[in-house]
């Protein structure tokens, strides 16, 4: 089947409105899905997304929503609803924890207990045969095996959380025939979690460059996004993008490897 003859689909993005999760809504709307394009509070971005979702041909639909809200999750899946007939993909993108200005159980908040309120709204819209994408970092889908940046701990084991949680509800998911896959990206260049690590770490961009030889691009990451969204593999399948081994950037800034304590019998956490 040609691709201009295929059904419409769907798809559901949160953290639509810059990034990877714009730049994958692109890709996507050229696989032929419309657009559901989740923001907390880029609005103007949202809209800018959308704007140029129409010019590819497809539907785009801007979801304002603080996935921490349990009422501003429902709204924006009655929102979804009235716009679109379908929910074939659903793309959790949204994260966080970086932030200065929050307490210290939000990066739980967002990175586990939200993507769970997000995926328990959505498998109940979705008929056999839709995909759940998780994305994350290496960092965190690698938390406990490899060196972390401590000023991205928090964030690392949360997001780790959030997919072993979600890992969990693989039996249910296959019973209602919809399939799981977590997209682990490396250190990109130029996105705000690489600016705010950067401030908090100052010289990981650099090291990493140094011992890695290159960056994940923004559109690399969303190609491998956006190529799950035909994937034919078990659910669970993890799918790496970018350079996977911190070993080196880390010796080059001095953070442990935990590796190496564990050699050592030394727990970790």
């Amino acid at each position: 089947m040609k691709r201009s003859d295929r059904p419409k689909r769907a798809a559901l993005i949160t953290g639509a409105s810059r990034g990877v999760g714009a730049a994958t809504a692109q890709l996507l709307a050229e696989r032929g899905f419309d657009i559901g394009a989740g923001y907390r509070n880029k609005e103007r971005r949202a809209l800018r997304v959308c704007s140029d979702l129409a010019r590819l041909g497809a539907r785009g639909v801007p979801l304002q929503a603080d996935l921490t809200s349990a009422a501003d999750v429902d709204r924006m899946f009655r929102t979804y609803d009235s716009a679109f007939d379908s929910l074939d993909l659903l793309v959790l993108n949204a994260s966080g924890g970086l932030e200065q200005h929050h307490d210290s159980q939000y990066p739980l908040r967002v990175n586990r207990d939200a993507q769970l309120a997000v995926l328990e709204a959505a498998a109940g819209r979705m008929q056999p045969g839709g995909r759940i994408l998780y994305v994350t970092s290496h960092l965190a889908h690698d938390y406990g095996r490899t060196p972390m940046p401590p000023a991205y701990e928090p964030v690392a084991r949360a997001k780790r959380a959030g997919e072993d949680a979600l890992r969990e509800r693989i039996p249910d998911l296959q019973h209602r025939g919809l399939r799981l896959f977590v997209i682990s990206g490396g250190l990109i260049a130029d996105t705000v979690t690489s600016r705010l690590l950067e401030y908090q770490l100052k010289g990981i961009t650099a090291a990493h460059l140094a011992a890695a030889g290159e960056l994940l691009t923004i559109g690399a990451f969303a190609e491998a996004i956006a190529s799950c969204a035909d994937l034919e593999a078990e659910s669970g399948h993890t799918v790496y993008a970018g350079a996977r081994e911190y070993g080196p950037a880390a010796e080059i800034l001095g953070i442990p490897d935990p590796r190496a304590a564990s050699r050592k019998g030394t727990a970790t956490t």
